[in-house]
């Protein structure tokens, strides 16, 4: 029997990939891949957080895309589960905008969100099918 293929945590447009592979190429460090997560805090309650990696935790998550190694701290794979990542420019701001199916809300600021994990997700789901 053959196990059921894990699906992708995360993906990436183009534009955020690109933005990427600048931002890493720039640093000046071997970098293995882009840490993301979600830490406490904010006004809403969660906030992501990228950083460079210089190596892979024991427990990270590896995400290839558009050639981009993205590593997906093990605490926040629940809560990033189908998440796409974009880069946007405007006339007012630019930067990675996290386009996430498990955020429920948002601050104004548009700094930290509220997230419920993709597993609470799929059984809320079920229930209000089911009812």
């Amino acid at each position: 029997m053959n196990p059921r293929p894990r699906p992708q945590v995360m993906r990436l447009t183009e534009a955020a990939a690109e933005r990427l592979k600048a931002l890493v190429a720039a640093s000046g460090k071997e970098i293995a891949g882009v840490r993301i997560g979600v830490k406490n805090g904010g006004c809403a309650g969660m906030e992501y957080t990228m950083q460079y990696a210089e190596a892979p935790g024991p427990h990270d998550e590896l995400v290839e895309d558009k050639g981009v190694k993205l590593l997906i701290d093990p605490t926040a794979v629940l809560f990033l589960l189908g998440t796409e990542m974009d880069y946007r420019t405007d006339k007012m701001r630019s930067g990675f905008v996290f386009n996430n199916p498990n955020q429920t809300s948002a601050c104004g600021c548009g700094e930290s969100v509220t997230l419920k994990p993709a597993a609470a997700a799929t059984s809320a789901e079920s229930t209000e099918q089911a009812g």
